[in-house]
């Protein structure tokens, strides 16, 4: 068994999101991290200047997000995006887990991994793209016999918190993005098992979200998540971004990502 850490998403910028500092702190403590995405988020959201093969493009932002970030490995595994609301049902969300769980367990052998992440049983928000990734890591860690399976989340508290926090600051959040939206969304604290000081990597944290312009505006020019949250004053950032939460779906002393140093 390597001390290789794969990390499963979605989409790219939800690495940028949810666990860019945890993997650039494995990086750095000289583990070998590899990013998979389901998807290249060809449904997304984007200004009119980025609509032109926007796969294409988000691809590429992600390679330039895991290169900040000490990434060893980025692979795609070619399935479609569902959209959002999954309006595309022909998108990854709506595969066959059995089909959809192949191409993972594949590089999770070629790998000889240790640590697998993926996301909570909500899909965070409940993308149903999030909400595939979590059944297809699941069953990947199984059959491919990863002794440490986590699911990154957020925690739920903290997370209206910060929508507060920024509300009552006068910052402009996007439509939609409100405390009593996402009042189920992530995990309760008690949920969280291991949590992930980053504090020393937020400056590529904000990089690695920084390398995904296309997420950073809309079509009308009304800044996105991704350009609210890069562009927050470094005392703020640090406030919301200095942890990162996961869940750990295996028994035993050993807990890989809390060691990380």
């Amino acid at each position: 068994m390597s001390d290789t850490i794969v990390c499963f998403h979605a989409h790219p910028d939800d690495e940028a999101l949810l666990t860019a500092g945890t993997m650039a702190k494995a990086a750095s403590a000289g583990r070998r991290v590899v990013a998979v995405f389901a998807t290249r988020g060809d449904a997304g959201k984007a200004g009119g200047a980025f609509l032109d093969d926007l796969g294409a493009r988000r691809e590429q932002e992600a390679r330039v997000a895991a290169e900040i970030l000490g990434v060893a490995r980025i692979e795609f595994l070619g399935f479609g995006d569902s959209g959002s609301a999954g309006e595309h049902t022909d998108g990854f969300a709506f595969r066959d887990p059995e089909e959809a769980v192949v191409p993972l367990v594949a590089l999770l052998e070629e790998e000889d991994a240790e640590v697998l992440v993926t996301y909570d049983a909500r899909g965070g928000y409940g993308h149903p793209d999030h909400v595939q990734v979590h059944t297809v890591g699941a069953l990947a860690a199984a059959r491919a016999n990863i002794p440490y399976l986590y699911e990154a989340t957020v925690d739920r508290a903290l997370f209206s918190l910060g929508i507060d926090t920024a509300t009552s600051l006068g910052i402009s959040l996007p439509d939609g993005v409100t405390a009593d939206r996402f009042s189920d969304a992530y995990s309760d604290a008690a949920e969280i098992t291991t949590v992930v000081d980053v504090s020393a990597h937020l400056a590529q944290k904000r990089a690695a979200l920084q390398a995904h312009q296309s997420q950073a505006t809309s079509d009308d020019g009304v800044d996105r998540t991704i350009a609210l949250l890069a562009g927050l004053p470094d005392e703020l950032f640090a406030l919301g971004f200095a942890n990162e939460w996961f869940i750990a779906r295996f028994d035993g002393d050993r807990d890989p990502l809390a060691e990380l140093v």
